[in-house]
């Protein structure tokens, strides 16, 4: 009963996966929520409104006006009694309206005037889902601080298979009260994070780099930030927003990362090294732009320092998590990573599979412990990863135990 007490709008809109919406409602209230539903009008087209009514036990709210339920729950006061609000499932219809501000019926409203926590859990076809329009806002929503369960891969209402799917109800009601129970875990810890490419530059217009986009250490600097935690993101170049809250640190070049590190480590309890930083650097760069010839040009590279290998040999009591990012599931040479870096964990992931590594928005990785127990995670968005390695760090350094968010 990890919710006992706590009160949540269940915002029901018009997907095909209209009807798992049961399975969350009945999930919520089995961890002692009390549950109100608002549906959409398209969401009523495809399940009645006196089911979610039988099971809540509350009248279901439809619409804006002519309301003859009352008035005592509509619209400010509503989300004033609720302590969450969710939606499940999300279309892409309703994510266009809250990131555009437009509150048209009685759900787009309460979410407007809400000062709660968000979570929104899409449901859509995957080419719907993977449509430029949605992802940018989805990626303004998170800015904004809104937080996304899924979509999941799988079989969708069409026949075919792709990421749209609206995650499992257990998996929503799961992320539910992870937003609830541990909104203050973090409170009172200092985090480092570093995130996206570095740049080694041959001459002033010429640079080695690599594809991170720098989503995944956002996403996590996001989730720390989501629990109270004093988050810093030392960041090469990427085209994100900053995660609300959070200090932003930009560099370019993997010495200027690792100076912008060093210099912030007092008082740090979690370091993550998120950051794809260039294990090479050209050994004599130019001063202005290298004039083009029609001979070959040789470049000397020479090694970069590792900054996550320099951080573990620093004294402190810090929980340290590096990621390893290679072409195959090499799990040995990730976990030689554990000793060599003096690290408590280690988040492997193949860049060469489908929907993992750079510049998507999904990824599936291997957790690798200090004691080098493993966990294959299934493929999953990357604030949805965020969330669950952030929960790693938080048990990592006794923040939180197994059992609260679990």
């Amino acid at each position: 009963m990890r919710l006992q007490g706590r009160k949540v709008i269940l915002g029901v809109t018009g997907s095909i996966a209209a009807y798992k919406a049961c399975d969350v409602l009945r999930g919520l209230q089995l961890e002692g929520a009390e549950v109100r539903v608002v549906m959409t009008a398209a969401a009523q087209e495809l399940i009645r409104p006196t089911v979610f009514r039988s099971l809540s036990g509350s009248p279901v709210l439809t619409s804006m006006f002519g309301d003859v339920q009352g008035e005592d729950l509509k619209h400010i006061t509503l989300t004033e009694w609720a302590d969450l609000v969710l939606v499940a499932p999300t279309t892409g219809n309703l994510i266009g309206k809250i990131a555009n501000g437009i509150a048209d019926d009685l759900l787009t409203t309460v979410i407007m005037a809400a000062d709660r926590p968000t979570l929104l859990a899409p449901g859509m076809n995957f080419r719907m889902w993977q449509n430029p329009i949605v992802q940018g806002n989805v990626q303004k929503l998170q800015g904004l601080g809104y937080r996304f369960c899924g979509p999941i891969t799988g079989r969708l209402a069409s026949g075919a298979v792709g990421v749209g799917r609206m995650a499992e109800p257990p998996d929503i009601v799961r992320a539910a009260v992870e937003m609830l129970a541990s909104s203050s875990a973090g409170a009172g810890l200092k985090v480092l994070i570093t995130a996206g490419p570095t740049r080694e530059y041959l001459d002033s217009v010429r640079f080695i780099s690599n594809p991170s986009s720098g989503r995944m250490g956002y996403a996590l600097a996001q989730a720390a930030a989501d629990t109270g935690a004093e988050v810093c993101l030392v960041s090469g170049p990427t085209e994100l927003a900053p995660p609300p809250g959070v200090e932003l640190v930009r560099v370019r070049t993997a010495e200027e990362m690792r100076t912008a590190v060093l210099e912030r480590l007092e008082g740090v309890r979690i370091v993550v090294g998120v950051a794809a930083v260039s294990d090479y650097a050209p050994a004599e760069p130019a001063a202005g732009k290298i004039p083009r010839t029609d001979g070959e040009l040789t470049v000397r590279l020479r090694p970069t320092r590792d900054i996550l290998g320099e951080v573990g040999r620093q004294e402190g009591d810090r929980v340290l998590i590096g990621f390893a990012a290679e072409t195959g599931e090499d799990r040995a040479r990730a976990a030689g990573k554990l000793a060599t870096k003096n690290l408590d964990l280690v988040v492997l992931n193949d860049v060469t599979e489908p929907g993992s590594g750079f510049e998507v928005d999904t990824n599936r990785v291997t957790l690798i412990r200090r004691d080098r127990s493993t966990e294959s995670l299934p493929q999953m968005t990357k604030a949805d990863l965020a969330r669950r390695i952030w929960h790693e760090a938080l048990q990592l350094v006794g923040a939180t135990g197994p059992d609260d968010i679990a």
